[in-house]
């Protein structure tokens, strides 16, 4: 979890304002607003148009669907709020925790501060997602994988430019979902210094818990791929609900292109098959398993070695009532027909291309998908090798942009790396066999291709 630094103390406040207000008119003038806060007001003004004069939260949706294991989040959170509401308190803070909604469950703090947030509806039951009130603290933080502050006119609304908030996500160890958000709130007054690290403490401690229950999930599901190898003589592998591969066999693994009777329980350790198909069925079932532990499925997929599709069945696996994965059955077709697409044939929202956001100094720019020859995952920041030069990438999460242009001809070959195929110049192989590609921006980039990933590579490039 990275550590959350606040920004200098009122710097550059009325420059941020006058940024804002030219912002709101239209303009794209943003000079002296940080990326995260820019990028923040581009979601707000161009996709979901929020009104920069709205004054007070709206009604969250009652019906939300969420896991025992979300339960275990919340209350983790929770506890870890009560530890510190005195001293947030004594100067004048809030503390809040919301779901991944941005429905706020839960609020402690200054008495005095929270009349003035109720005038707000910062408030329980009150939805704080970027889509329904803007730039804030706990809707800004869903948005990205880093901790957030938005202080003063950085918020979206004017009427929450009295506020200075920061918050911090906690996301699902497998899927990279966010499940709650812990925030602190301060009306007209700085954030307590303490701030930044009690949040980033907080998150770390509750996605620790996450990790050991996602490893006690991989072993529940090697655990149900080995009852299933003893009951039949079928080519099988198991999928955690992103759809990465946690063991196949050796038929599997070929098929896959991962490695064979390897048992990954460890999320960090995981194999990514790179096969929309396998992850919008696994998706699909997740679905319907949520509706009917006894579901099973079938369709068929498109894998690496095979011209044609491959029929599969799918199974999901529960622990204690909470679905942890699939057993996927290869050359079967059990149990209810899934939907079936095309391979790449991932349709962009509304019929439009998929557009890339990213960051130049105090500029939004978007991108086109040739315009990009790869992305590379650096720290906290995914960096983009344009046909502009290098430039930041809204996300900040590598598998979010694989999953976004997977469709655009975009693949994984390293765990640092996702590269567009049309802009592969040259591949090279070394003395040992491995891979390396040279693409065709403007420094002739070497993209490493990693030992697991080297089967697709070959695949998709037809070697």
């Amino acid at each position: 979890m990275q550590r959350l630094t606040l920004p200098t103390r009122n710097a550059g406040k009325p420059t941020v304002y006058g940024a804002w207000e030219r912002f709101v008119r239209g303009e794209d003038d943003i000079a002296g607003v940080r990326p995260e806060v820019a990028l923040s007001w581009h979601r707000c003004r161009d996709q979901y148009r929020v009104d920069p004069k709205l004054t007070e939260a709206p009604v969250a949706i009652t019906d939300v669907d969420h896991s025992l294991e979300h339960d275990v989040v919340f209350a983790e959170l929770g506890f870890r709020a009560a530890s510190v509401v005195d001293e947030v308190s004594s100067i004048g803070g809030v503390v809040t925790v919301a779901d991944a909604t941005g429905r706020v469950l839960a609020e402690w703090g200054n008495k005095d501060t929270r009349n003035f947030a109720a005038k707000a509806n910062l408030a329980p039951w009150y939805c704080w997602s970027e889509s329904a009130t803007g730039t804030n603290g706990m809707g800004t933080a869903l948005e990205t994988t880093a901790p957030v502050v938005i202080r003063g006119p950085e918020h979206w609304c004017q009427a929450f430019h009295d506020w200075n908030c920061a918050g911090v996500a906690v996301r699902d160890v497998v899927t990279k979902q966010p499940v709650a958000v812990l925030n602190i709130s301060c009306w007209r007054s700085e954030l307590p210094k303490a701030a930044g690290a009690w949040l980033s403490n907080a998150a770390s401690r509750t996605q620790f818990t996450l990790r050991r229950r996602a490893r006690d999930a991989g072993a529940e599901l090697i655990a149900a791929y080995n009852h299933a190898r003893s009951r039949a003589a079928v080519s099988l592998a198991a999928v955690d609900p992103s759809g990465r591969v946690v063991i196949a066999d050796d038929r599997a693994g070929v098929l896959l292109g991962v490695p064979s009777c390897t048992p990954a329980p460890d999320p960090a350790e995981r194999w990514n098959p790179g096969l929309p198909g396998l992850i919008r069925a696994v998706r699909y079932a997740a679905k319907q398993a949520s509706r009917n532990p006894d579901w099973v499925g079938s369709t068929q997929i498109f894998t690496h070695l095979a011209d044609e599709p491959t029929p599969v069945s799918i199974r999901p696996v529960f622990q204690f009532g909470h679905l942890v994965g699939n057993i996927v059955v290869f050359g079967t077709s059990e149990g209810e027909q899934m939907p079936r697409s095309e391979p790449g044939a991932a349709v962009p929202e509304q019929g439009r291309a998929p557009r890339i956001v990213a960051s130049r100094e105090n500029r939004m720019v978007l991108l086109r998908p040739p315009e990009v020859a790869f992305a590379e995952s650096d720290g906290s920041d995914v960096w983009l090798s344009t046909d502009q030069g290098k430039l930041r990438a809204s996300s900040p999460a590598l598998d979010k942009i694989e999953r976004e242009l997977g469709g655009a001809g975009f693949l994984r070959v390293h765990r640092q790396y996702v590269v567009n195929l049309d802009r592969i110049r040259e591949v090279e192989r070394g003395f040992k066999g491995e891979l390396a590609l040279v693409m065709d921006n403007e420094a002739n980039t070497m993209v490493p291709v990693s030992r697991r990933n080297a089967p697709v590579v070959r695949k998709a490039l037809g070697l």
